[in-house]
């Protein structure tokens, strides 16, 4: 049987896996939360919106034939990541991850590592000061406890209602960003503190490099525990793996 994937995307490193597939005649789809107004486009099909949890997974899953899942999402959607778990265990269908290494502290940083966005939240418990809340849309609410601060958001889409932040700053773009381009905007917003995921990879990665520049302390949120998962780091060892599964499935 021929492989047909199914890839989670959302990331850099998902689009980098379609375009590899693309060229090596490799038949998949690509689905998205949907949480991207305008998501990259991709030269393969795409499907766009959940699944309906685990059970709706499996039943895609059977419905489309998929026999390898790739799980290459962002490593904070710990939800999807933990469905596809499940849903391939039940299944049998082979999962790998396409993941990021983790950003580790370098000299200069200045890190305070918290747990979770809560913990996140927490560390903000202080004077007011000018911070770069670099967490994405869907966290926003849960920093309005602290109100004292003023926030610089770096948003892929506008929000459609204002964040409940009573002084903030809404900068709308999609990275991959450059040092020099979060420098200058530090720079320009006079930020003191950053706040950030610890999303890995090199795409967003400028923002550390700037704070490691200019001086500035970064609150850094843990990745989420997932369950043990088969994982590689690029796109050409998924194609790779690929083949590995389905020589042992004998398809």
């Amino acid at each position: 049987m021929e492989p047909n994937l199914l890839v989670l995307g959302g990331t850099t490193e998902a689009t980098a896996l379609c375009r590899a597939m693309s060229d090596a005649g490799v038949r998949g789809m690509i689905s998205f939360a949907g949480r991207v107004a305008r998501p990259v486009r991709q030269p393969l099909p795409q499907r766009v919106g959940g699944f309906g949890g685990v059970a709706g997974l499996v039943d895609y899953l059977r419905q489309a034939a998929i026999t390898h899942v790739v799980d290459a999402t962002h490593p904070f959607a710990a939800q999807m990541s933990r469905h596809a778990i499940a849903a391939c265990s039940e299944t049998g269908v082979p999962l790998t991850a396409l993941t990021r290494a983790p950003w580790t502290p370098e000299p200069g940083d200045n890190w305070t590592h918290v747990a979770d966005i809560d913990s996140a939240v927490a560390a903000l418990d202080r004077p007011a000061a000018r911070v770069m809340l670099a967490i994405g849309r869907m966290n926003l609410p849960a920093f309005a406890p602290r109100p004292q601060h003023f926030y610089l958001l770096r948003l892929v889409d506008p929000p459609e209602t204002p964040p409940a932040l009573p002084d903030h700053h809404i900068e709308v773009d999609r990275g991959p960003f450059s040092f020099d381009g979060d420098l200058a905007l530090m720079r320009q917003h006079a930020i003191s503190l950053v706040v950030s995921k610890n999303s890995g990879g090199t795409g967003a990665y400028a923002k550390i490099r700037a704070a490691r520049a200019l001086g500035l302390p970064v609150i850094m949120i843990a990745r989420p525990d997932l369950p043990p998962r088969h994982e590689v780091h690029d796109a050409h060892a998924v194609l790779d793996w690929v083949g590995h599964a389905s020589t042992d499935l004998g398809v």
